[in-house]
């Protein structure tokens, strides 16, 4: 992997960074970048770009590369700092890099130095070593890709670690405090403090033991498992605090081998008082035992967490709840509307005989509202099922039931020709409301919502697929063209 050495970059010129960068972006679609690609990236004459090119490649920052029918130039992974430090530096987040302070199998510590004098931790993602090549496996930064770039997968690792750090920071866990992050360097707080791993003594092993059980229940209670909790991850202050390191590699609660991580780094650390300090634990913890309390894994997007549904699933679903449950209510106050007006008509009904004549006249002027108010019961039925189909549908059949009704009351006042018309397009209007009545499960509404997102993403997909396809045949044709050009004048 090469040793991080900063002195070259102090003489750096603009034209040089913009050769790397011109460079790493050249690498997202090409696995070596041809150097008349480089040069239109970055904007500079074909003459000047190759001469900065074989300084770069003089001083280790760029490779060049020559197969058969390929020949290009590939970054490096102190090109690959200097693009980093670069960046920080511009953002007075380190001004100045000290020794190594540590090495892992997927990264370098450094102490360096920000703008204000004070210690600073510089963490350089170093994936694809020797030792830790199996990433596919062990890791998800490749999510659907086959074939990624080592670069581009620390550049993934340093993400995801800034991420978990400001979102443990945020809610109180002992973490380092994160600072900047750019590509795959990461600064942090430098803490005073020591590796359990390098503690021969402790005065209270069972307090601090209990604390780091009660640091991962916490963790758990919060949706998060680190993964990776052992000896070379914890720090030990003076007073017997404890700071946790080392976060990529953690999941979520949620995730299919979840409790296998759990009682993994418990049994780890376990392990480990037992041997060093020969301190026995009295009790156990069960990862069915701890209740969920937060969220964070879904906040940091956590190996395993369960994803959300799509939004306008989630919208229609509600919007279907809110409309039932108008429904409803419209339907129990009807239904009560009625009871109330059948036992009025009891009472009535054990008067006098007098008064029962009069009864009579109010209970055949309150015929109609009683009809009307059955006929509504009717249409809130009907408008359910309608809703288990369409939403809209169920609106509009609401509508064309109410200007029933209105066409009905004008009906009786007009003349028989307009109410034989009035009763082709009731007749007409019924059809159109009476087939709504099929029943649809809320089910077959999601199940039709994701099928037109999905045919939306694809047709979104095609577009894009096309457009990058006439942009490859435009640049294929430019190249031939200044090719041709090239050795016609030489």
């Amino acid at each position: 992997m090469g040793k991080l050495n900063v002195t070259l970059l102090r003489y750096l010129e603009k034209e040089d960074f913009r050769i790397l960068t011109a460079v790493e972006m050249g690498m997202r679609n090409h696995e070596l970048v041809p150097a008349p690609l480089v040069a239109s990236i970055a904007h500079l004459a074909h003459g000047g770009c190759h001469k900065i090119l074989r300084k770069m490649c003089k001083h280790r920052l760029l490779r060049f590369e020559q197969s058969r029918n390929v020949q290009g130039y590939r970054l490096t992974n102190a090109g690959y700092d200097y693009l980093a430090l670069k960046a920080l530096a511009s953002r007075d987040s380190i001004t100045s890099i000290g020794n190594k302070i540590g090495v892992g199998k997927e990264s370098d510590i450094y102490v360096a130095r920000n703008s204000d004098d004070v210690d600073v931790v510089l963490k350089l993602h170093r994936l694809g070593r020797i030792s830790f090549r199996k990433l596919k496996e062990k890791r998800d930064y490749h999510g659907h890709r086959r074939t990624v770039n080592w670069l581009y997968l620390s550049r993934l690792a340093a993400a995801k670690e800034a991420a978990f750090m400001q979102c443990l920071h945020k809610r109180g866990f002992p973490v380092p405090r994160l600072i900047d992050s750019n590509r795959h360097g990461v600064v942090m707080e430098l803490i005073d403090g020591v590796l359990l791993q390098n503690i021969s003594e402790l005065g209270d092993p069972g307090l601090v033991y209990k604390k780091l059980i009660d640091l991962l229940i916490s963790l758990a209670s919060c949706g998060l498992i680190h993964g990776d909790f052992n000896e070379f991850n914890i720090l030990i202050d003076s007073q017997y605090g404890i700071k946790l390191i080392d976060f990529p590699q953690m999941v979520s609660t949620s995730h299919k081998d979840a409790e296998f991580y759990f009682n993994r780094d418990i049994s780890c650390i376990r392990r480990y008082f037992e041997k060093k300090f020969s301190y026995i634990c009295d009790y156990d913890v069960e990862f069915c035992d701890i209740e969920r309390t937060d969220n964070a894994d879904i906040a940091v997007e956590a190996s395993g967490f369960i994803k959300q549904r799509n939004d306008d699933v989630l919208l229609i679903e509600s919007d279907l709840e809110e409309y039932l449950g108008s429904m409803k209510l419209t339907d129990e106050c009807i239904k009560e509307e009625d009871e109330s007006d059948s036992e009025e008509v009891e009472e009535d009904d054990d008067n006098d005989k007098e008064v029962e004549d009069t009864d009579d006249k109010e209970v055949e002027h309150n015929e109609p509202q009683i009809s009307e108010k059955s006929s509504i019961v009717d249409t809130v039925d009907i408008v359910k099922k309608a809703v288990n189909k369409d939403p809209l549908i169920a609106e509009r059949s609401f509508v064309t039931s109410e200007s029933d009704d209105e066409n009905s009351e004008s009906s009786s006042s007009d003349s028989e020709e307009e109410s034989s018309t009035f009763n082709k397009t009731s007749k007409r209007k019924t059809k159109q409301f009476h087939s709504a009545e099929a029943p649809m499960d809320k089910n077959t509404v999601r199940f039709k919502v994701r099928s037109k997102l999905l045919k939306r993403e694809s047709k979104l997909k095609r577009r894009q697929l096309l457009r990058s396809g006439e942009a490859a045949i435009a640049t294929r044709s430019r190249r031939e063209h200044h090719d041709t050009v090239k050795w016609s004048l030489m």
